[in-house]
């Protein structure tokens, strides 16, 4: 699937457009290079639809003057010169940054865990052989069960940083996943789940997304006539059904950028307690296997593994060098450094700060779903919510709507609601009564990074509207 030579074709390229930085007459400049190949299959109303292959990349180009830096992408080396250009004219219309400077060449830690040799083998035919196993699968546990959509594929990428000031870094990495949207159609009605499962290495044939993703569609059948009226109460969030919540409010909160600017539900709450005490946030950016994790950020510097909420109480925040540099020259803090959390969404934009591999832990004991269900006594389950983009990251504030949720009673699960809608401060419902599940899953984020997150019980703050 990697074409041979492709990590060394991409640093030659990169060394074309370095020329070009260095001639360009700008003090400093850093670029970044990427390269994929991939193979991708997609199924639509339980039929295998079509099938495609091919590779893109590209870099990205940052020049640094006198605290001001511009920023161009380009598809390949020969555009440098007009790319550079761009970027030199940006800068010299930028504001300028005082102290902001790209870092110098550091010792950094070996990551593993970051590319499978089994993917590189993978061609059509075998993503072929596994769509056709999960559509097995799915008729062999419920006849009635269609993947009305979804799709499998598997990616290899060939990376480069380089910079000015004598970093240089290379590799590749590889990433197989599987996403499913299996629906249920009973007399006329209608039920669906979408479940998606990713990684670094070769997934089962069958990945457990693909089960989870058939019982949703099969719980959620035949739902309950329910008054509406909205009720404050328990809700158990699945890994699934928090995680597009936690992605919108709790990254934004950690970066220092936002943290110093009052645009987060945490802005002056270093040293305090901002979640319940029994809980820890840490961000390991040198997770082996990890989808985000690395030897290095998208600036070069060394990744760590850091704690930012140790049993409740915030400790730390997260700076790329460029935000630490501004908020510092704009007097907002006394002094900021680069924490490793540059971030890079690709080779069309700048880095910016982010999450890596964020975990959320307990010091009690987690519990396994009947315990969660117990002890919430009354309640609901929600696996999934629509709208969580709308969810206020100054706040905490959210207001959702799912149709994948259930109603609990005694600690047992009595059916399923139509519709419901989900709303509270997720910032408050965190420092309230948490307890979480034995089965943590790692979840894509809306923002960066990856999270790795259990089922959530929360026990306050939260309202539920049957519909």
């Amino acid at each position: 699937m990697l074409p041979d030579g492709a990590v060394d074709r991409l640093l030659d390229s990169a060394q074309t457009i370095a020329k070009v930085c260095r001639s360009s007459g700008v003090h400093q400049w850093d670029l970044i290079g990427f390269q994929s190949y991939g193979h991708q299959l997609d199924i639509e109303a339980g039929k295998i639809s079509m099938a495609a292959g091919g590779g893109e990349g590209g870099f990205g180009v940052r020049v640094v003057d006198d605290g001001r830096f511009g920023f161009a992408h380009l598809v390949d080396a020969s555009a440098a010169e007009k790319a550079v250009q761009q970027a030199v004219a940006i800068a010299k219309k930028s504001p300028s940054v005082s102290g902001f400077v790209l870092p110098s060449e550091q010792p950094a830690e070996e990551v593993s865990g970051r590319m499978d040799k089994h993917i590189l083998d993978i061609g059509p035919e075998d993503l072929l052989e596994q769509a056709d196993t999960v559509l097995s699968h799915v008729r062999s546990t419920d006849e009635r069960a269609v993947v009305t959509g979804g799709g499998v594929g598997v990616s290899a990428t060939a990376s480069c940083l380089m910079n000015s000031e004598g970093i240089l870094s290379s590799g590749i990495t590889t990433s197989h996943g599987i996403g499913v949207q299996v629906s249920i159609e009973v007399d006329g009605q209608l039920t669906s789940s979408w479940q998606g499962q990713s990684g670094r290495s070769l997934l089962p044939a069958v990945p457990e997304c693909v089960s989870r993703a058939v019982h949703w569609a099969q719980v959620t059948q035949n739902p309950l006539n329910v008054e509406s009226s909205a009720v404050e109460t328990p809700v158990l969030l699945t890994s699934e059904g928090f995680s597009p919540l936690f992605s919108m409010v709790v990254p934004p909160a950690m970066t220092g950028e936002k943290m110093v600017r009052k645009e987060s539900f945490w802005s002056e709450s270093m040293g305090k307690e901002v979640l319940n005490p029994t809980l820890s946030l840490y961000d390991d950016g040198l997770l082996n296997g990890g989808m985000s994790s690395g030897s290095r950020d998208a600036e070069g510097v060394p990744r760590r593994r850091q704690t930012l909420v140790e049993n409740g109480t915030l400790s730390n925040m997260l700076w790329s060098t460029r935000d630490a540099a501004q908020q510092v020259a704009e007097g907002r803090i006394e002094e900021a450094f680069s924490t490793g959390s540059a971030s890079s969404g690709g080779h069309q934009s700048p880095p910016s700060t982010g999450c890596t591999e964020l975990f959320l832990t307990s010091s009690q004991p987690s519990m396994a779903m009947e315990q969660l269900l117990e002890t919430m006594g009354d309640g609901y389950i929600v696996n999934s919510v629509m709208g969580a983009h709308t969810a206020n990251p100054s706040s905490g504030d959210f207001s959702v709507t799912t149709s994948a949720i259930l109603k609990v009673e005694n600690g047992e699960i009595i059916g399923a609601l139509k519709q419901a809608g989900l709303s509270g401060n997720l910032a408050k419902s965190l420092k309230g009564k948490v307890i979480l599940g034995d089965d943590v899953r790692r979840q894509g984020s809306y923002s960066s990074g990856s999270m790795h997150l259990p089922d959530v019980l929360l026990m306050d703050g939260l309202r539920v509207n049957p519909a």
